[in-house]
């Protein structure tokens, strides 16, 4: 993976682990799977309207936004409205790196280093031992929500081999297409065991400080984790191997952690983390794969086309942002993110 799109994933790392913050503002307004419905219907109604559909297969549409935008926030949205620690759910819902990873090589057969092996290794360590951990806190009753946020963690794999194997020409338009797919569902599934009267009671008040502060996490989850952050994830797991991206989202828990114990004044005990240390060092061996190939000189048989685009020489970030969305990397980058499909 060049450094280019090494930096874009460490971006987005920054933006997913900040939002863990902003959910837990939005969940103190609204609840959780009406406050899912909410988030991504902000999206999907303007690109409906607005929008052209990507020119990719409806079942790779639907498998990203059922496996990313469903099965992922129904279980961690609920496990953070349950009990669980803003922080450990941004350092708990990275198992999706290690799922990815195995996932991918059983389903789409792709093929990962010893080194990488070792990293899932790490990050399944220090998964389990926080499990084991929180297993022995208060009779057992905060296990629940590690088990919820490892299912979470699950569907964001799934939805990650569905957005790999679309392969859109034009990510952003997945990304926003992404987001047509969990509104119904998450509704329905709101008024059958929320009921009309708490969704009600939640849009009321939304002037006080806790609702301004609820619509703020809310228009952060929308406009930068899910537009910016999941349309710079596209683009990044359309050039390269699941493998090769995946890990990267074990940086997430460095900045939620951070700020949990920052903004929130949240605590989280020592051995959770030295065992979350073993998780983030997962992504050290996890996303090597890229320059091993690059130094021995081998290639996929399949890569990803080169179409770049011409730049300034002082580009603004919005500039930046736009051309990694709509272009491909270049010639060279290209050789070396090329898939690994057989």
């Amino acid at each position: 993976m060049p450094l280019r799109d090494r930096l874009l994933a460490v971006t987005v790392a920054v933006c997913w682990g900040l939002n863990f913050l902003a959910i837990h503002l939005s969940l103190a307004q609204f609840p959780p799977f009406f406050l899912v419905a909410l988030r991504f219907a902000l999206l999907a109604v303007p690109t409906v309207l607005l929008v052209p559909r990507p020119a990719v297969a409806w079942r790779w549409i639907l498998g990203y936004g059922v496996g990313f935008g469903v099965l992922q926030f129904v279980f961690l949205y609920l496990a953070m409205d349950t009990g669980m620690p803003t922080g450990l759910a941004s350092l708990v819902l990275q198992s999706s790196a290690p799922f990815t990873v195995l996932l991918a090589g059983v389903l789409l057969r792709e093929r990962f280093t010893a080194r990488q092996a070792v990293g899932i290794g790490l990050a399944v360590i220090g998964l389990g031992g926080i499990a084991v951990h929180r297993a022995q806190l208060d009779g057992g009753a905060t296990l629940l929500p590690v088990l919820l946020t490892l299912c979470g963690g699950l569907g964001w794999a799934f939805g990650n081999l569905a957005n790999r194997q679309a392969r859109a020409p034009e990510p952003l338009r997945l990304t926003l297409w992404m987001s047509v797919v969990p509104p119904v569902p998450m509704l329905a599934l709101s008024l059958a065991t929320e009921g009309p009267a708490q969704i009600a009671d939640s849009l009321s008040g939304l002037g006080t400080r806790q609702g301004l502060l609820a619509l703020a996490g809310l228009l952060y989850t929308v406009l930068v984790a899910t537009l910016l952050g999941s349309g710079l994830w596209t683009a990044l797991m359309a050039r390269h191997p699941s493998s090769v991206v995946a890990p990267f989202s074990m940086l997430v828990p460095v900045v939620g952690i951070g700020t949990s114990w920052l903004v929130l004044r949240e605590p989280t005990p020592l051995v959770e983390i030295v065992l979350g240390t073993l998780v983030v060092g997962g992504v050290l061996l996890g996303s090597s794969r890229a320059a091993q190939t690059g130094r021995t000189g081998t290639t996929s048989a399949e890569a990803m086309p080169a179409t770049p685009s011409p730049r300034p020489v002082s580009p603004s970030p919005s500039d930046v942002v736009a051309e990694t969305l709509t272009g491909a990397p270049a010639a060279a980058d290209s050789t070396l993110s090329a898939s690994a499909r057989r």
